[in-house]
């Protein structure tokens, strides 16, 4: 039998549709010019180092489960468990951020003063999200469908329209909110609140390890799967670069709306070149690439979940159900309910902006611990298991996998303590309860792989 091959541009526009994300443009268009520097150094501390090691794991353990193989390999089923319940949950977190996204895009068709509204986000985004859910429980066809074209025409057709506006914007001289200066490149870490942000920005790179296990599909990996992975990255880099300065040419940083700044951007910029009727086009095209995008991360954890759990049987059988056409609807609908009940923060933080970034950093230390696991297990396997043959390896042998896990860890380490630091601008009200509603929630979290009632055998 043929094996299935997947090209070197296939396999970046794949991993482009799924990381690329106009949602997180916003954190780093607060800094204008120093968002250079926002994006280029976790792009190549952070984003750089995942890659390379989820390549080398994927191909020396090319199996349904990914990131829960990879780690029961080196340490057991238990933490392998851990690592793919840790990837789940943290997805789910991220849902309604994506949704608050997509809730305050489509307010603007209708009546923008709602996109602060916190009842008005509650409400649509726990309608849309079981909207979708109900529509991917339909079969995965119809769900890669959806996604699809929503990575295409609400992903990358926006993104490259806002890139080309502000590029407009620029050469036809028009005042901008922003000074171009080599200076201005220089990101501004003399406080916590710089770094704060940068775990909302690493969030923005994260994804790349679910399409690492098509590196065995790639003829020649060793030599194709990096370049995949070189073209992704600069395609990702150069539009976040170009669309986050689009947004910092026309929004002053400090009235900036993290949820809602991307069509306030697009708004402006249709006003100016009296194009304002094709708003509502645009925010469709938006809307519909948010589904799109939570529709492709909807059935990909919930896969490796459920391999997971029906190996260990780390899960109550309700939950493990899979329709005979692949669907895990009993995982689909479980997560249903936590985003419903994650979805109520929006009506008790102060406003729209609090919930929406305490949600983003929740999500992100969930997805940083399951990264610091993944690092840990490449180099566990080095040693363990230096017989399995990996068609891609990390360049430079042990000392370069010690090198690249190493940055990846202290940069995911680092993320993860910030996390607990709420941004100065944002009304989270005391700090404790702030910081307290992070540590319950991730220990909570955590937990649930060890709770008696999840380990049946």
């Amino acid at each position: 039998m043929q094996r299935f091959s997947i090209n070197v541009r296939s396999l970046a526009l794949l991993n482009i549709v799924t990381i690329l994300s106009i949602k997180n443009w916003p954190f780093m268009a607060q800094y204008g010019v120093a968002s250079v520097s926002f994006i280029l150094i976790p792009a190549l501390l952070f984003f750089l180092p995942v890659a390379l090691v989820a390549a080398e794991l994927a191909t020396g353990w090319p199996y349904e489960g990914g990131i829960f193989v990879w780690v029961k390999e080196a340490m057991g089923d238990r933490a392998g468990f851990l690592a793919v319940w840790l990837l789940w949950i943290s997805n789910v977190v991220w849902y309604p951020t994506v949704l608050s996204f997509t809730a305050i895009t489509l307010s603007y068709i209708f009546n923008p003063s709602l996109a602060d509204s916190n009842i008005y986000n509650f409400l649509v985004i726990i309608s849309i999200f079981w909207i979708t859910i109900l529509l991917n429980l339909r079969g995965l066809e119809f769900s890669s469908k959806i996604s699809a074209q929503g990575a295409l025409l609400g992903t990358l057709l926006p993104a490259s329209l806002i890139t080309v506006f502000g590029i407009v914007w620029i050469v036809t001289e028009r005042p901008t909110e922003i000074t171009f200066s080599w200076n201005a490149l220089i990101p501004p870490l003399n406080s916590t609140n710089e770094w704060v942000f940068i775990t909302g920005i690493l969030l923005g790179f994260a994804g790349i390890e679910m399409n690492a296990i098509h590196a065995n599909s790639v003829k020649n990996p060793k030599k194709n799967y990096p370049k995949a992975i070189f073209l992704a990255a600069c395609v990702i880099v150069i539009l976040s670069i170009l669309g986050t300065l689009s947004i910092s040419l026309v929004l002053p940083a400090d009235k900036m709306n993290l949820a809602g700044a991307v069509i306030e951007a697009i708004s402006l910029f249709l006003a100016e070149y009296g194009l304002s009727p094709l708003l509502p086009i645009f925010c469709l095209l938006v809307f519909f690439g948010g589904i799109g995008s939570m529709s492709a991360w909807i059935i990909g954890p919930n896969k490796g979940l459920i391999a997971a759990a029906q190996n260990g049987k780390y899960m109550p059988k309700a939950l493990c159900y899979v329709s005979n056409d692949g669907i895990p609807k009993g995982i689909m609908l479980f997560q249903a309910v936590i985003v419903t009940a994650l979805t109520s923060v929006f009506l008790f933080f102060p406003n729209v902006n609090t919930a929406f970034w305490v949600l983003i950093a929740l999500a992100s230390q969930l997805y940083l611990l399951m990264y610091i696991l993944m690092f840990l297990s490449a180099l566990i396997l080095k040693y363990k298991r230096p017989e399995v043959r990996r068609t891609f390896s990390v360049p430079f042998g042990k000392p370069g996998l010690w090198l690249t896990c190493g940055v990846g860890s202290l940069c995911s380490i680092i993320a993860f303590g910030i996390g607990f630091i709420p941004p100065e601008q944002l009304q989270v009200g005391s700090h404790a309860y702030f910081e307290m509603f992070l540590v319950i929630s991730i220990i909570i979290f955590s937990a649930f792989p060890f709770a008696k009632g999840c380990n049946s055998r």
